[in-house]
């Protein structure tokens, strides 16, 4: 196949067109489209759109479920046939039956079929996949070329959402010699099913360029290429009205005027979280305690009327979004409450010098607040709160990556960091307490909370299981290994040639953005 290296770069100049130009990793050729839909990033670089490649954030994900399909997906509504056009359960033998489509093909004319799906869910045991957990998997087993049971190890309620709908098919003719596909690179790499393939990408630049796939087995791509570009949330209204950018995420003071220049807009659910993860594996925050009291001093409605300008709501320590149908109101709240803070700290033993701050054995409690530039107005407001308090706070900011890497090997006293997820399936309880990652608190000192976490995911009684996510909640509040802040109002733009959507849920198991590749489906 003809190689070409596409060069797509970002010209931006007052009155200039957006243009795409540059060099980068570029896994196959391709030819042009004569209609382009170009969505704008303000960060840009999301990770090679391999299964294993992606940054392991919803914008990542999102890139790569453009070119690899998962059995089951979403629309508008609900769940909907992908790879499988038809699925049971059978609640006494705990299997799950899949009727697969008899009319896929990969990306390189190889025939989709039952062994792909069985190889899949092997390899995730093999190279665990950081979006599904490959120990809920006993074992595929293909009834015939299209059609496969899978067997939980143990009942999981959320299957359909979290392993279903979230892990992308992988070709077994292609990945079975992939002996690590987390370095796993080029046009092979890059083979699935979906609709589109990719043309370009430039980790440089932060920009991507897809090609649709006109044999797509669900339809025939409304655009010949969509392409991702780096923008600044300071350059995108403009270059919305200017018909340079289809879509893009907006900031909130932009809407109004937007729309009255007929762009469509589109507000998110809350099903995002900005929160302070205390590094709860050192003194002073290894004590529940101390930790309650920071929270009794943040004052999270003026984080959410100064910072958001209003454009959000205050979010639940017990971490699920008051909208969600899961959600425990009864669960501790906290609130700017000075005096009960100050209670807590003497009572662990501390006391004010007479520069106001803090102390103990002679010693000032000074922090470090770990944030990236896109929190720098809640890290001030929140600083500013503590040290009012008597907490002498600095604020350390680096790139977004590197404070995630950081959180991962707990160097950091308290962060701010955030991520989506919150309106799907209540596992994103498990996934943002127990697992080991860093959107996670990773909190297992509680033995009654991870059994809770531990079994609500096996429960397929929805009563029962509702009942042990609200006493999730209420524990999780009390024990507060991380304090959710807000959850804010995000706002899309776009030019209405494709129906945007917020997906039910989320995308896969929960990515809160309105690019669900079914949108650019006829």
């Amino acid at each position: 196949m003809l190689r070409k290296i596409l060069v797509m770069c970002l010209v931006l100049a007052a009155g200039a067109a957006l243009s795409a130009c540059s060099g980068g990793e570029s896994p196959r050729g391709g030819g042009s489209g004569a209609e382009t839909y170009t969505v704008a990033d303000e960060i840009g670089d999301w990770g090679y759109p391999s299964p294993y490649g992606h940054y392991a954030r919803g914008p990542g994900y999102i890139r790569m479920s453009l070119i690899f399909d998962t059995l089951v997906w979403k629309d508008s509504q609900g769940h909907v046939p992908a790879l499988a056009e038809d699925w049971s359960y059978d609640e006494e033998e705990n299997v799950y039956t899949f009727t697969l489509r008899d009319d896929v093909t990969w990306h390189d004319g190889e025939k989709f079929d039952s062994s792909d799906v069985v190889f899949t869910f092997e390899y995730i045991k093999e190279h665990p996949y950081n979006w599904v957990d490959g120990s809920k998997i006993a074992r595929a087993v293909a009834e015939g070329p299209y059609s496969v049971k899978i067997y939980p190890s143990e009942p999981y309620a959320p299957f359909l959402d979290n392993i279903a709908g979230t892990m992308p098919i992988l070709p077994e003719h292609i990945y079975r010699e992939a002996d690590n596909p987390q370095e796993f690179r080029g046009e092979k790499a890059l083979v699935g099913t979906g609709p589109f393939k990719l043309l370009d990408y430039s980790k440089e630049h932060g920009t991507y360029l897809y090609e649709s796939n006109p044999t797509y087995y669900g339809g025939i791509p409304l655009v010949e290429q969509l392409r991702f570009v780096k923008l600044t949330k300071e350059m995108v209204g403009a270059a919305l009205e200017r018909g340079e950018v289809n879509a893009a995420g907006i900031p909130p003071e932009t809407v109004q005027g937007l729309e009255d220049s007929g762009i469509n807009i589109i507000q998110s659910p809350y099903e995002w979280v900005a929160k302070i993860i205390f590094n709860h594996q050192k003194a002073p925050f290894s004590n529940r305690e101390f930790r309650q009291a920071l929270a009794f001093i943040v004052n999270r409605q003026a984080i959410v009327d100064i910072a958001l300008r209003g454009h959000g709501e205050v979010a639940a320590p017990g971490m699920l979004p008051a909208g969600s149908p899961w959600y425990n109101a009864d669960a501790e709240q906290y609130g700017p409450q000075p005096e009960k803070a100050r209670e807590i700290m003497e009572g662990l033993g501390y006391e004010k010098s007479a520069d106001g701050i803090y102390t103990k054995s002679g010693t000032s409690l000074v922090l470090e607040l770990l944030t990236s530039a896109r929190f720098s107005r809640e890290a001030e407001l929140i600083r500013d709160q503590l040290e009012q308090a008597g907490i002498r706070v600095n604020i350390r900011t680096l790139e977004a990556k590197t404070v995630d890497s950081r959180i991962l090997d707990w160097q950091f006293d308290i962060a701010l960091t955030g991520h989506g997820g919150m309106g799907g399936d209540p596992e994103i309880l498990n996934k943002v307490i127990l697992d080991q990652d860093f959107n996670s608190a990773r909190y297992t000192q509680n033995s009654r909370l991870t059994e809770l976490l531990e079994s609500q995911v096996q429960e397929t009684d929805r009563q029962q299981r509702e009942q042990m996510v609200k006493e999730v909640q209420q524990i999780y509040a009390r024990e507060i290994p991380a304090l959710s802040i807000y959850h804010p109002a995000w706002y899309w733009g776009h030019d209405g040639l494709v129906n945007l959507y917020y997906t039910p849920g989320g995308v896969g198991s929960g990515v809160p953005i309105p690019l669900n590749k079914l949108s650019f489906i006829n």
